[in-house]
């Protein structure tokens, strides 16, 4: 480590850091100083070009003034407040705004908004929701929750329960009465596809074979990421997410699609749920909600959800759950801001426009060492790469660091690469990330 990068290195042992081998990393740090547009700056320096969207999240891109000059006006305005028992107006504003482009349209009604902390908060709030929901109609034995191999719904107990990544799951207990679908990955059928591949549309029947085994009766919700993010990018096959949805109304299951990282732009459509043209129960949302800059969740419901639990005396809370910080006044400027640049940039559809040029320049490097698949969609990319014999995930880790070192950002999962560049991004970002990532995997042993 150079002299400079010493002088900016703060000391590492305090922080417990999460998803991070923090031994592995505080040997050799990889840090981030500033950001603006699509790049960061390192604390030596360096520019570093962000294709990862920070964390799936930055969807407009780093350093919006904008932004910070909301959570300015309102931190100086009005800090905090609580939201139980009390309001707030800018909490009413973000929700009334957040419904104007709700998942689905107009005809899904998914308008009601229950604000959280996180996508993880997004998620348990959606289940619980889920679970309320069946009880307030009368179908209080549907407390089981189906998730699906593969799939990630965050960190909390509900979410590693009905989540199907077993790194997440192995050392801790899990809530009963989980059980999940088959994942649609194959290989074999649909390598190197660029949008939705032809074969797998009968793997959602795998819901019928858990409504045979448990009875329809017992089952609350089915969670399912329209694409599967933080797995790899698994993408749905053609007529999946139809079949699903049909499944789940013929026996009274709820269907709910995880939009952490496919909600606000990251497909070409303000959320999966409009560009598959499926509409789902309820929808958990967060990261692309403040493009990032403030942590926050919202879980968009059907209004045949909430309506049924509001039912009974006007003076008795409907839903016993929240959080301190739902709904946070700085949060929902951040958001009301990230929405208003998301319109005047027309953000939200700007990944449609660049879908060509990306699945081109992301498919190019096709015939590289070490690709077994490449596979696109929206403004998404995920590369997977063969492994080294005993050592899963480090020829990818390794590519990760080159690509870093050589300024580029990417993330990695095992031995899949994932890009999710800020929807800002230019055809010269994306010649400049193929470029990187191309001459990294010529040197990948």
């Amino acid at each position: 480590m150079n002299q400079h990068n010493r002088q900016n290195t703060p000391v590492l042992d305090s922080y417990w850091m999460p998803f991070t081998a923090n031994r592995q990393f505080k040997a050799a740090p990889r840090l981030l100083a500033s950001a603006e547009g699509m790049h960061y700056t390192s604390v030596d320096g360096r520019k570093i070009l962000d294709g990862t969207a920070g964390l799936w999240c930055v969807n407009a891109g780093h350093g919006r003034r904008q932004i910070a000059a909301a959570v300015e006006r309102q931190l100086s305005t009005l800090d905090f407040a609580p939201s139980f028992q009390m309001g707030h107006p800018i909490a009413f504003d973000f929700a009334e705004r957040l419904a104007e482009i709700a998942p689905g349209g107009a005809d899904g009604k998914l308008d009601r908004v229950f604000f959280t902390g996180s996508g993880s908060e997004s998620v348990d709030t959606a289940l619980k929701i889920a679970v309320a929901y069946q009880r307030s109609i009368g179908q209080g034995t549907r407390t089981r929750l189906i998730g699906r191999e593969r799939g990630y719904h965050g960190v909390g107990f509900g979410g590693i329960s009905v989540g199907g990544l077993v790194n997440n799951r192995r050392v801790f207990p899990l809530i009963p009465g989980t059980d999940h679908l088959r994942h649609t990955h194959d290989l074999a059928k649909n390598a190197f596809v660029k949008g939705q591949p032809e074969h797998g549309a009968e793997l959602a029947d795998d819901l019928e074979r858990l409504v045979a085994l448990h009875g329809a009766e017992t089952i609350a919700a089915c969670i399912v990421e329209p694409v599967a993010g933080s797995t790899g990018v698994l993408i749905p096959p053609k007529g999946y997410l139809e079949r699903l949805r049909k499944i789940c109304t013929a026996h009274g299951i709820l269907l709910i699609f995880d939009e952490v990282i496919t909600g606000f732009g990251r497909l070409g459509a303000s959320f999966a749920t409009d560009y598959f043209g499926v509409t789902p129960d309820l929808v958990t949302t967060a990261k692309g909600l403040t493009n990032g800059a403030i942590p926050m969740g919202a879980v968009f419901a059907s209004r045949k959800v909430h309506d049924a639990l509001m039912h009974g005396p006007e003076g008795q809370i409907e839903l016993f759950h929240g959080y301190t910080y739902s709904g946070h006044p700085a949060a929902c400027a951040a958001g009301i801001a990230t929405l208003d640049i998301y319109r005047d940039e027309d953000l939200l559809t700007r990944a449609a426009a660049l879908q060509d040029d990306w699945h081109e320049a992301m498919h190019s490097l096709k015939g590289l060492p070490h690709i077994a698949d490449i596979r696109t969609i929206g403004l998404i990319a995920g590369i997977e790469l063969t492994s080294r014999e005993g050592a899963p995930g480090a020829r990818a880790y390794d590519v990760f660091v080159d690509c870093f070192e050589r300024g580029l950002l990417i993330r990695v999962t095992g031995d899949i690469i994932a890009f999710s560049p800020p929807l800002i991004a230019e055809k010269s970002h994306i010649e400049d990330i193929v470029s990187i990532l191309g001459d990294a995997l010529k040197r990948a042993q």
